[in-house]
């Protein structure tokens, strides 16, 4: 048999796989419980204390729990402060996935009952926060650009977007998707958030790569308007008015 070497200590290779049961019931138990010690763990899950902590050292190592002192006021006897164990962001992504897989659920349920326009109407409704939010920031921050008001927009709602130009106009760069799992097979929420980026900015807007599709990044090219004002033009006769 082979072994590995860890913070958690020597263990068998492969035995991630055997543990992996026990360590998914340890984390949804801090999900449920709140911050948990050791001993509480060991006691919701009926196991001994130092196979809870061989769990929660590996844990810690992969990211996923973080361990900190028991506030004071706890029940605690003589003897040093207990730590407690909590989820880290990473430790919560397991269970975001699994409300992905409800909203997928969803959405083909919906589909197969009310069709494809219901699903559209959906998505609609999803990124009404777009044309909702876009007036407040532009009132409240006038020296941004119509497209830095759409990135602050779309930021505060998940999506870590930012501006940058380009030769024909700025690009619209959104670093994360909220949706993007659902997306890659539901593309009308891309379309719908196209369409409010379009209605809101006041021009045409073009999508050059998706998260959903498996692009690093969504970016959405958003062309400089045509000049306005007084230009020459030509009668039916050929003559420059």
């Amino acid at each position: 048999m082979q072994f590995t070497r860890s913070a958690a200590g020597v263990r068998p290779v492969g035995s991630d796989d055997v543990d992996a049961p026990t360590r998914a019931r340890v984390v949804r138990s801090i999900l449920e419980a709140g911050p948990s010690t050791a001993a509480q763990l060991a006691d919701r899950l009926e196991l001994t204390p130092a196979a809870v902590r061989r769990h929660l050292d590996q844990l810690v190592e992969d990211g996923k729990l973080e361990h900190r002192q028991q506030r004071p006021g706890g029940a605690r006897g003589r003897g040093r402060p207990a730590r407690v164990f909590a989820l880290t962001d990473t430790g919560r992504e397991q269970f975001d996935q699994q409300y992905d897989t409800l909203a997928v659920q969803a959405l083909r349920f919906l589909a197969r009952t009310q069709g494809p326009e219901a699903v559209a109407e959906f998505a609609r409704q999803r990124v009404s926060f777009i044309e909702r939010d876009f007036a407040a920031v532009q009132d409240a921050e006038p020296e941004l650009s119509p497209a830095e008001v759409l990135a602050r927009v779309l930021t505060d709602e998940g999506y870590a977007a930012g501006v940058r130009g380009s030769p024909i106009g700025d690009q619209l760069c959104q670093q994360h998707c909220p949706v993007s799992h659902v997306a890659s097979e539901f593309p009308q929420l891309c379309e719908a958030e196209t369409e409010a980026i379009s209605a809101v900015l006041g021009r045409h807007v073009q999508r050059l790569a998706t998260i959903a599709h498996g692009d690093g990044v969504c970016t959405t090219c958003i062309p400089d308007l045509p000049p306005t004002g007084p230009t020459s033009s030509t009668d039916q006769n050929g003559a420059s008015a």
